[in-house]
């Protein structure tokens, strides 16, 4: 089995910064793609970053230029950092690993718990 721990939300004032992490554990083989997803109250939940396993990267238009998404290959995470963080990106953040699992190397979609992102104006 594979798990996804997040770690890194919380209330912050617009303009401030928090840091998403989110570390896989478990039956891994490898990991594909890794990304970040964000839902708010009454809206539907949008991709808001993701990185391939070469480094490759994509944002949601919004968030060009605020967040970064990295990750670190031999810790099996991935991060967001997100500055000038404003009040609409307040919202549930959730990882998302696409992972080839051990023994049998099947790729499936593992998302975390969710963590909470709240920013005030």
């Amino acid at each position: 089995q594979v798990q996804l721990v997040e770690s890194g939300g919380g209330l912050v004032q617009a303009g401030g910064s928090l840091r998403l992490s989110c570390a896989a554990s478990g039956s891994i083989s490898s990991i594909n793609a890794m990304g970040w997803y964000r839902q708010a109250p009454g809206k539907q939940r949008e991709l808001v970053a993701a990185i391939s396993s070469g480094g490759a990267t994509n944002y949601v238009d919004s968030v060009k230029g605020r967040f970064t998404i990295s990750r670190d290959n031999a810790k099996n995470t991935v991060y967001l950092q997100m500055n000038s963080l404003k009040p609409e990106d307040t919202a549930v953040y959730d990882c998302n690993a696409v992972v080839s699992t051990a023994p049998t190397l099947d790729d499936y979609d593992f998302w975390g718990q969710g963590t909470q992102v709240t920013v005030s104006s």
